[in-house]
């Protein structure tokens, strides 16, 4: 493994250790003992979800192709598993809402333990029944997790801030520790114990099996509406109500499709991007040095969210320009570096160039989930919490899978150039809904005034 990849990795922790150990009272938020241990709780459980499904990432190419499957049959399974996603999200986040989300977690549970089983099974068929299971939970995962927090902190009375501190340290293990961890674990079972490329999904059945007992002694339950009066149907009306009358919930829906279309669509892309002429790269450690740039990204989202200046409308806008600015670099490079035709070999000069931008991108994924998780928490209604989040991901889920059915169809830097562009209309979002969210008094004395026209201003 060549001296950069080293430096990168080394260079990285070295930021995100100074950046940790250098924090000061300013830059941490005071809480309570029982809020301490509340965050805590949930933070064990999230690590343990996310451990189940960063056990995975990594090896499910891998197994379908060791089972004799070709890459149109997994792209097809791939495919299933985002269609799932996008059709069955909204109902199992309505019913989130409705019969609880407590619930709706050991569902998730539930449901991918059951995904990791149909993974021992080379026939087609119960592979694709595993990648719809798959499809189900993440939709779950990525919204009734969230939804319970906010719902609970919020019962038990905790500071409205203090939401930023769980949601910061949530991506700071989950999404970063914890992926590389995992990472670690899959390749010591595959490669080091050698127990064959179906054994990090029974590892992570193991780990959701733990969360799931966790969360059926600890948690306690929380709804959204409840009201016997609406049934699923009128939950989706209300749910689409809400963002077409609302602004601010439809550009934060717009924004998140585009910035985490453009983050999947990455997924693809970057593995081909670095080894455009089948250089030897390392994969593995690649994956875990992005993580720990997702990692520096949240340990500064921790503190910016500590301080109530600047804003999370406000700093965000700058993030999706950089991210933007970070994918046209495979664009860029390609203009201006010569592209070198020997086969093989390793990482090439406009790769390096390539790799740190990519890095750079990550940084901004690691800002980004902890501040719109804050975003969604301040402007989603806790009624139908999770069926609104889950509204969000349909043109997310339908964007991906135009993109992996026409993955061979446009040259990677045509990909690159639209994520490009997706990132730099976010940004243009996010200015709007910053301009709006900064006159909600305005906003709320028009619409007083309208409604009763002898109104009085109150004093602040």
């Amino acid at each position: 493994m060549e001296l950069f990849y080293f430096l990168v990795f080394g260079a990285l922790g070295a930021v995100v250790a100074a950046l940790e150990l250098s924090k000061t009272s300013k830059d941490r938020i005071n809480t309570s003992p029982a809020f301490n241990s509340f965050k805590n709780n949930y933070l064990v459980v999230y690590s343990l979800m996310m451990a189940g499904d960063w056990l995975q990432g990594p090896y499910v190419y891998y197994l379908y192709s060791t089972y004799g499957f070709g890459k149109g049959d997994i792209g097809q399974l791939f495919i299933a598993g985002f269609g799932s996603s996008m059709l069955f999200g909204t109902i199992v986040g309505s019913l989130a809402d409705k019969q609880g989300r407590r619930r709706a977690c050991v569902t998730y549970c539930i449901t991918y333990i059951l995904s990791c089983i149909t993974k021992h099974s080379p026939q087609y068929k119960v592979l694709m029944i595993g990648r719809v299971l798959g499809g189900i939970a993440t939709s779950l995962l990525f919204s009734a997790f969230e939804s319970w927090l906010v719902a609970e902190h919020n019962k038990r009375g905790f500071e409205q801030q203090w939401l930023s501190l769980t949601f910061s340290k949530a991506i700071f293990l989950g999404n970063g520790l914890v992926a590389i961890l995992s990472g670690l674990f899959g390749n010591l079972l595959v490669d080091s114990l050698s127990l064959g490329p179906v054994a990090p999904f029974d590892a992570a059945a193991c780990f959701l099996a733990i969360g799931m007992a966790i969360i059926l002694s600890s948690w306690t339950e929380n709804f959204g509406d409840t009201s016997e009066s609406k049934d699923l149907l009128t939950q989706f009306r209300g749910a689409a109500v809400a963002i077409a009358s609302d602004e601010k919930i439809a550009l934060l829906g717009a924004i998140q499709s585009l910035f985490e279309g453009s983050m999947y669509t990455f997924v693809f892309l970057w593995t081909p991007a670095l080894s455009p002429n089948d250089e030897e790269i390392p994969h593995g450690f690649i994956f875990a040095t992005f993580m720990l740039a997702s990692m520096l990204g949240s340990s500064l989202a921790s503190r910016l969210m500590a301080h109530s200046s600047p804003r999370v409308e406000s700093y965000m806008q700058i993030v999706f320009a950089i991210s933007s600015l970070s994918l046209l670099l495979p664009i860029i490079t390609n203009f201006l570096v010569a592209p070198s035709k020997v086969k093989g070999g390793s990482i090439s000069f406009s790769g390096c160039i390539q790799l740190l931008g990519f890095c750079t991108f990550e940084a901004c994924v690691g800002i980004f989930w902890p501040s719109i998780m804050k975003m969604r928490s301040q402007y989603i209604p806790e009624e139908a919490r999770s069926t609104i989040m889950n509204f969000f991901r349909i043109p997310l889920n339908l964007f991906v899978c135009i993109v992996l059915y026409n993955v061979d169809a446009f040259p990677i830097t045509v990909m690159f150039g639209m994520c490009s562009i997706f990132l730099f209309v976010a940004s243009i979002l996010q200015r709007r809904l910053m301009a709006i969210s900064d006159k909600p008094k305005v906003e709320n004395w028009t619409a007083m005034k309208e409604r009763d026209p002898e109104a009085e201003p109150l004093n602040d």
